[in-house]
């Protein structure tokens, strides 16, 4: 079985033992030849693990498959942007100075 698309990227540095990660493929349809074939996208994070599949075998497949794709990289983009905006925020906050009593 050849791919078009194999990646598997681990989402944590190796010292923390960790096992999140990141891990897909696309299957190659030889020129389209092949209309049923294996395309996945999981997501792991400590001992839960998601998998995503993505059928092409009909028009309406396809269009679901990308659509769906598509929704993930939105929210995904979406919830980075955030998530950055937050921990920006986070770092450059400065606790107030408290007034001094006057005597």
């Amino acid at each position: 079985m050849r791919h078009t698309f194999c990646k598997r990227s681990f989402l944590n540095p190796a010292s923390t033992l960790a096992t999140s990660y990141v891990h897909a493929w696309v299957q190659d349809s030889k020129n389209g030849e092949v209309g049923y074939g294996g395309n996945m996208l999981i997501i792991a994070d400590c001992h839960r693990v998601t998998e995503f599949e993505f059928c092409l075998g009909s028009k309406q497949y396809r269009r679901d498959s990308l659509k769906k794709i598509n929704v993930l990289i939105d929210t995904l983009t979406g919830f980075r942007d955030a998530l950055k905006t937050e921990a920006d925020q986070i770092a450059a906050y400065r606790k107030p100075r408290k007034a001094k009593k006057k005597s």
